[in-house]
């Protein structure tokens, strides 16, 4: 062995003088393939080279994982000894898994098999799914796998749990938009036990405020025309309306409250998700199996109803403080204090039903395109283990539009509900119902005038999504944790 190894880094040597079994060199060698460095040694840098150059598939963390798992000494790096013990236990929890799934006993898992298998655990994949599966590990073109394709496979995934396999083979991510209504992301059980999922919320939280703000002017310029778009409808004159009346800074007018409303709404989102999908899966009859994409929306909507039934105040606040001339307010604080004397409590959750009634048709659109897309590209590019970064961007933001053309015209009605002025005692020319409004706007504007402001709507995604991307990717690695 190269480098600084060590007598006891050999201990499934029975004695100093007796050959290796076949099993050990086996295992001798793949610990010299991956020792890219040759210094006795296996670090994470290691690992994922190794595994790329070797083309074996890896899950986006694993190695850190796995490093983390089989390193005894706490040193951050393995030993050979380190990575026998540890390969060999993994293969035995890989077998007992293998002959769960070998329903048969002979030896080989089918389609059949494999989908029997996943539906006993409550994990519904259809025929194409699992053939698909199959492909990935079968290399000898049988189309059913045998214990050493299995376990080639799966023997750097970081778990031999057949949920979180699955989680490897699906598992994306959902990075924010600007848009308050979209489904919140699954956890494994890795990223629970290890206190990971808040790791990445922050991640996710700062990648948002970062996002929004590079993106403020554009979203002030759809709040705009979504209230006077019938006044201003070119984008070059409400820009230019926007720098003569306020100046630059005015660009970002009520971003600060956009901003600040992350927080909340993320962890109100989170914890009523979490306890929606409780409440689907008691509801179903069975707690250990994944949730269908139906069940996610459902649950997704309810989160997302009680997230914006919670901070919705702050909703109109943000549209009010967006639409505000210069000196009209000191701050948001000022704002809510005037609100509330001239308007009243009422004021604070105008535009409340379309929007509520908006979370359905965004989720849903959302969470079944995006799942359509994945599953598109997967069929037509079966080689790949995990589909790269660009792709699940590209699927999200696609995805997003789509919601955003279905529930748009609900948007618009209720910022415009949102920026009435309604004092009591006062008739107001325009109707302050969403009715009423839909109507109005239909008969003055046609069905143009419902979706006014959206073409910035669109133009904020591409820069909103890569911008998200790159700040999340800079969050997690400061605090340590890998994108899912």
């Amino acid at each position: 062995m190269q480098g600084k190894g060590h007598e006891n880094d050999r201990p499934y040597y029975h004695h100093a003088y007796e050959a290796p079994s076949e099993e050990e060199e086996r295992l001798g060698s793949l610990f010299h393939q991956l020792d890219m460095n040759g210094d006795g040694r296996i670090d994470v840098r290691d690992l994922s080279e190794g595994l790329k150059r070797l083309s074996l598939p890896q899950v986006p963390g694993a190695a850190e994982l796995l490093i983390q798992r089989a390193d005894v000494n706490k040193s951050n790096d393995l030993t050979l000894a380190e990575f026998v013990n540890y390969v060999q236990e993994h293969e035995k929890r890989l077998l007992l898994v293998f002959h769960t799934l070998d329903a048969n006993s002979d030896g080989r898992v089918d389609e059949k098999e494999l989908r029997s298998s996943f539906h006993r655990l409550g994990i519904d994949i259809d025929h194409d799914e699992a053939k698909r599966l199959l492909k990935r590990m079968d290399k000898d073109g049988t189309l059913d796998i045998s214990f050493d394709e299995w376990r080639d496979y799966l023997l750097f995934h970081p778990s031999a749990n057949l949920h979180d396999i699955i989680q490897y083979w699906r598992h994306a991510t959902n990075l924010d938009i600007g848009e308050d209504l979209s489904v919140p992301d699954d956890f494994s059980l890795e990223e629970w036990l290890s206190g990971k999922w808040w790791r990445h919320l922050v991640a996710g939280g700062v990648a948002g405020m970062v996002s929004r703000t590079c993106t403020a002017p554009l979203d002030r310029l759809k709040v705009y025309l979504q209230v006077h778009g019938s006044k201003h409808s070119s984008l070059v004159s409400c820009f230019k309306y926007f720098l003569k009346e306020g100046g630059v800074r005015s660009l970002w007018r009520g971003n600060g409250i956009n901003v600040l409303k992350i927080a909340p709404e993320s962890a109100i989102k989170f914890a009523a998700y979490e306890q929606a999908k409780r409440m689907v899966l008691q509801f179903g009859g069975s707690k250990e199996r994944e949730l269908t994409i139906f069940e996610r929306f459902v649950a997704g909507s309810f989160a997302g109803g009680i997230s914006q039934s919670t901070i919705y105040p702050l909703e109109v606040l943000k549209t009010r403080l967006t639409l505000r001339k210069t000196g009209q307010y000191k701050n948001a604080v000022d704002a809510a204090k005037k609100i509330y004397k001239n308007e009243g409590l009422r004021s604070f959750y105008r535009g409340y039903i379309p929007n509520l009634l908006g979370i359905i048709p965004y989720a849903g659109i959302d969470l079944a395109i995006y799942e359509t897309l994945k599953k598109t590209y997967i069929e037509h590019h079966a080689g790949d283990v995990n589909p790269s970064v660009f792709v699940i961007t590209a699927c999200g933001a696609m995805s997003s539009s789509c919601g955003q053309i279905a529930s748009y015209p609900l948007a618009l009605v209720r910022t415009r509900l949102q920026a009435q002025v309604i004092a009591p005692g006062v008739v107001h020319p325009v109707p302050v119902t969403m009715v009423g409004l839909f109507k109005h706007i239909f008969a003055t504007e046609g069905i143009i005038g419902l979706y006014r402001g959206i073409t910035p709507n669109f133009m904020k995604v591409a820069p909103a999504v890569s911008i998200s991307y790159v700040v999340y990717e800079k969050c997690r690695q400061a605090l340590g944790v890998s994108m899912t």
